[in-house]
């Protein structure tokens, strides 16, 4: 038997033979099904979308737009949902029923915020919102939004975002809590995440028996604003890159040149303590 395979090649095989069949049938998926004639598709350009929101609300105009995860409607942002953009125009479907209305979206760009704290030192920082127009550095109980493009004055700053593209660079931490006061932390500590937002306050590490691993420390403060103490427990130490390692002295985080954004990762422990598995930003050993 002789057939053409479409590609310019020809199967000879015996008619018979099921391993020439057998061939010929794996060729069949590649081949597939191409057009015969013009395709009428619609398109979209820009940066603009239109999601149906949800039933009973309005969305105002600049508000920051949220996805509900178990229904795939936007409404104003809370801080559980995945964000969408910033509303290109007020949306009123307070009389309408899910979906009767669509909001129309910015979904990639840049665009002036207020963000608590926001100073010079910001650039490049990650920004969250607590709701449609609360923004914040903290990830602790927000939505990511993007990224500090350029300072204009004390808490206000340029955001660069795109709500398609843009990752939130503590995504892999889905538990996150605040620091404000000292804390001891334990093995159920294990993988979450802690924004120190206060100045002078000190993280007690358990024993390394406990087993406390991936354990992430995050500067909250504005440059040179908070100090990070790290303690490990008083018969332990803390092992990690150019740190000379003595039991129950602290890793801390130098005030004077701390940044936001400088964090440690506790973890990957072994017989004589913890063990520093990332840093970023100038930590020191207690003297």
């Amino acid at each position: 038997m002789i057939m053409e395979t479409g590609f310019g090649l020809t199967a000879v095989f015996d008619a018979g033979s099921w391993a020439g069949l057998w061939w010929l049938l794996t060729l069949l998926p590649i081949l597939g099904t191409t057009l015969a004639a013009d395709s009428i598709r619609t398109l979209e350009i820009g940066d603009r979308n239109a999601v149906p929101m949800i039933a009973a609300d309005t969305i105002y105009e600049g508000a920051a737009v949220g996805i509900v995860a178990a229904t795939g409607l936007a409404r104003p942002l809370a801080a559980a949902d995945r964000f969408a953009g910033f509303a290109e125009s007020k949306a009123d479907n307070e009389a309408g029923a899910a979906s009767a209305k669509n909001v129309r979206v910015v979904e990639r760009g840049k665009i002036r915020l207020s963000v608590a704290g926001a100073t010079i030192t910001d650039l490049g920082q990650p920004v969250y919102a607590t709701d449609d127009d609360t923004f914040v550095f903290s990830p602790v109980g927000g939505a990511f939004i993007g990224f500090v493009h350029r300072f204009v004055s004390s808490g206000v700053v340029i955001v660069a975002f795109d709500a398609l593209n843009y990752r939130d660079p503590y995504g892999q931490y889905t538990m996150r809590e605040v620091i404000s006061a000292d804390k001891t932390l334990d093995a159920e500590d294990t993988g979450k995440l802690f924004w120190v937002d206060t100045d002078g306050k000190i993280i007690t590490l358990p024993a390394v028996a406990a087993g406390l691993d991936g354990c992430l420390i995050v500067n909250g403060g504005s440059f040179g604003t908070v100090a990070v103490t790290i303690s490990p427990n008083a018969s332990d130490l803390i092992l990690g890159p150019d740190i000379t390692a003595a039991d129950n002295k602290d890793l801390i985080n130098t005030k004077a040149t701390a940044q936001r954004g400088d964090f440690a990762v506790i973890g990957g422990n072994d017989a004589d303590g913890n063990a520093v598995q990332a840093l970023r930003g100038i930590w020191a050993r207690e003297t």
